[in-house]
């Protein structure tokens, strides 16, 4: 690690920054495409009225290096509130140093202040750095789930149905 290093709540004042970062991590993951978040809506999202996620970032020699971005779930069988990782990214010259490690522990050490029973997330099948990372931490993939999504139009449409119903 760097002489220099922490990990820090992120700010309104980071939005720039959380941007950047989510677009280099979709660059990365190949779903450059899929990023139509703005600065004002990652504004909106983590820091307006009602704030949906929450993000670290962390920092080496006063260079953001990484995030962590991450919001509550709830599991019904253990009657407790979770967390969900949604993206934990180090830039490319900064990785192999602990940092995905450091950050990774401290989302952990958050889910257990808040009394969280789990705290899950996803990789792509093909990231073998990142699976190899997250099964050497003790990580069990779930090989019995499908995850589904819907969105846009089909999010709509299947809103939609409700109406009708």
């Amino acid at each position: 690690m760097a002489s220099s290093f922490e990990i820090r709540a992120a700010v309104v004042d980071d939005v720039a920054t959380l941007l950047t970062l989510v677009r280099e991590l979709a660059e990365y993951e190949r779903l450059s495409q899929h990023v139509h978040a703005t600065e004002e809506s990652l504004r909106e999202s983590m820091f307006g009225s009602r704030p949906y996620a929450e993000a670290i970032i962390a920092c080496a020699d006063g260079e953001s290096v990484g995030m962590a971005v991450y919001f509550h779930t709830f599991s019904t069988f253990l009657g407790k509130p979770g967390l969900y990782l949604e993206d934990l990214y180090v830039r490319e010259p900064h990785r192999r140093r602990g940092y995905g490690d450091a950050l990774l522990r401290y989302v952990a050490r958050i889910a257990l202040e808040r009394g969280c029973g789990r705290l899950e997330w996803a990789a792509l099948d093909w990231n073998a750095p990142a699976v190899q990372f997250y099964t050497d931490l003790g990580a069990e993939p779930l090989d019995d789930w499908t995850t589904y999504r819907v969105t846009e139009d089909t999010l709509r449409q299947l809103a939609g149905a409700f109406d009708r119903a």
